[in-house]
């Protein structure tokens, strides 16, 4: 792949887990940008324990080579919160364009499984068609309002929420203005359909209009696992059902050839969020970044 293109980055996630606080509650900012810069990553999304002054944090990157990429944003369009969401959307948009990203990474949140105490294999919401057409409005005007600022609004489809399925990504990209754009995430697509095949056809259909990609592998077993023990979310987290690229399921070469084929321009992050009392960050990406490296020369 082309590094003058394409440019890699790593999740704070790995370290701490903004759903989870205590999971990482050890790792400090410094250690987690460091262990990121160390392993080769040029690039952050952005973390709870992140300085939300620009003022602060670009000198604490720059001293390490980083950048910030992308930060998660959560909407809640469905639910007919829209005036809160756009307030919140602009504090956020600012930081961002503060810190020169150019992507902003949104996961509509209304009726989320993904942080309650509830089977992650089992019912989740399902939107109405008023619920839908609340979305994309409020997806429309996000869209706008960030090219303003020259940032581009992405949705994250995840595991919990009303747009998780290839079908409900499919709907929604079809429904918005082509201003909006997928955040394209492997984990959670496979962890979705439990198949190689529907990874490959999401990201080969949306190609187009992907403007981030979340590098995540998924292991197996441990899919099962939690299926079969009914787990929620982060419970199927903290057992390891997601895991760095190389070390799971996922198949990375035809996507990365996909990706190199469409001239792909922006960033690849590895956002794998595991316990990591048991998975070292610093490992896991020393692991990600060498993997990555011997399949796309990045």
């Amino acid at each position: 792949m082309n590094s003058d293109y394409v440019k890699l980055a790593i999740a704070p996630i790995g370290w701490t887990n903004d759903d989870m606080p205590a999971l990482g509650s050890e790792n400090s900012f410094q250690q987690c940008i460091s262990e990121m810069a160390l392993a080769g990553f040029s690039g952050s999304e952005v973390g709870s324990k992140y300085p939300r002054d620009p003022h602060l944090l670009k000198p604490a990157l720059q001293l390490r080579g980083l950048q910030i990429c992308n930060a998660w944003f959560s909407t809640f369009f469905a639910d007919g919160r829209r005036e809160e969401t756009v307030q919140e959307f602009k504090e956020t948009l600012s930081f961002l364009h503060a810190m020169g990203a150019k992507v902003m990474g949104c996961s509509e949140q209304s009726g989320s499984i993904q942080g309650k105490a509830q089977p992650i294999y089992g019912d989740r919401v399902q939107f109405n068609d008023a619920q839908w057409q609340r979305i994309v409005e409020g997806y429309n005007h996000l869209a706008e309002l960030a090219a303003e600022k020259g940032i581009l609004v992405c949705l994250h489809h995840h595991m919990g929420t009303g747009i998780q399925t290839p079908d409900e990504i499919d709907r929604f990209m079809a429904s918005v203005n082509h201003n909006v754009y997928l955040l394209f995430d492997t984990g959670h697509i496979y962890a979705s359909e439990l198949n190689q095949q529907a990874v490959e056809q999401v990201l080969e259909k949306h190609l187009a209009r992907i403007a981030h990609v979340h590098l995540k592998d998924c292991r197996a077993d441990v899919l099962q696992q939690v299926i079969a023990e009914k787990s929620a979310f982060m419970g199927g987290v903290c057992q390891g059902m997601f895991t760095v690229p190389g070390d799971g399921v996922i198949d990375f070469a035809p996507l990365f050839a996909l990706l190199d084929k469409s001239g792909y321009k922006g960033w690849m992050v590895v956002e794998a969020e595991q316990d990591p009392a048991r998975a070292n960050p610093l490992e896991y990406a020393i692991r990600a970044r060498r993997y990555i490296r011997e399949m796309t020369n990045l």
